[in-house]
């Protein structure tokens, strides 16, 4: 389905029960929303799973950029109230976990827990952002496809016949939605909003990850009280693409402490 923001068209895609406790999922920079297809089989049944694929990413529209973190939180806001969602667990990775920090500030009404996954309060600089820019602007993103993937992927995942279909996600990417997505990561710090969480949230880290080391996911789950850490040692930025099934099982575990499909009916 599409959800219309301000004319800018959002691709939405929906699985389970009406009624079910619902699960949104935000994905990575340079992936879409299929990212998610070998975690969501492993999830129960019960639950209403909702995946969207961001502004500039996959089937949603590529509007000019550049893009702010504003924007996509609103993004992830409308698609929320187009489906009528309260209450829910947001499940973000890397720009998506930035978009689920955002929106548990904002709309403190649309999530009662969040799974912050190879994702920072931060990421990088403003300065590397605009380098990777510029970079991408003069020699396309396929010049940068081999860096990403070595900051993506684990060392005895990359190479492999498995990587493929991740990199041709990353280069099927529009490349004016990918720079426009890198200027809202450039102005995003929210260390001092996010400190000002107060609710149930599971961070995930990759012991490989190139992108968002373990040290610095950690850093930013800390900040919000009684939260949980897990190090998934073998995984990189994208341990739901390597281990789809030991990313599963984190979050049912924390579906399970947080008693998300219990809280619809309470």
């Amino acid at each position: 389905m599409l959800v219309d923001r301000n004319g800018i068209r959002l691709h939405v895609e929906v699985s389970g029960p009406d009624d079910g406790a619902a699960v949104v999922f935000a994905h990575s920079l340079g992936t879409n929303s299929h990212l998610w297809n070998a975690v969501l089989p492993l999830l129960p049944a019960q639950l209403r799973l909702v995946r969207y694929d961001l502004r500039g990413h996959g089937r949603s529209d590529v509007p000019e950029g550049p893009y702010t973190m504003g924007q996509l939180v609103g993004d992830a806001e409308t698609v929320c109230d187009a489906l009528n969602l309260s209450d829910c667990l947001f499940v973000g990775l890397s720009v998506g976990g930035m978009v689920a920090q955002g929106l548990a500030v904002k709309r403190p009404d649309l999530i009662r827990a969040l799974v912050l996954s190879n994702t920072a309060a931060k990421i990088g600089t403003a300065k590397m952002w605009h380098d990777r820019i510029a970079a991408i602007e003069a020699d396309g993103l396929s010049a940068m496809a081999d860096t990403i993937m070595r900051r993506w992927f684990a060392r005895n995942f990359f190479g492999t016949p498995a990587m493929a279909k991740w990199l041709d996600m990353l280069m099927t990417t529009p490349e004016d939605g990918y720079v426009a997505t890198c200027a809202a990561i450039a102005g995003t710090d929210f260390y001092t909003p996010t400190s000002g969480l107060r609710l149930p949230t599971l961070g995930i880290a990759g012991g490989q990850d190139g992108a968002t080391p373990p040290d610095l996911v950690r850093e930013t789950v800390d900040l919000i009280p009684g939260s949980q850490f897990s190090l998934m040692w073998r995984a990189g930025h994208l341990p739901c693409a390597e281990d789809p099934q030991g990313f599963a099982d984190l979050i049912n575990k924390f579906i399970v402490d947080t008693g998300h499909m219990k809280a619809l009916a309470n």
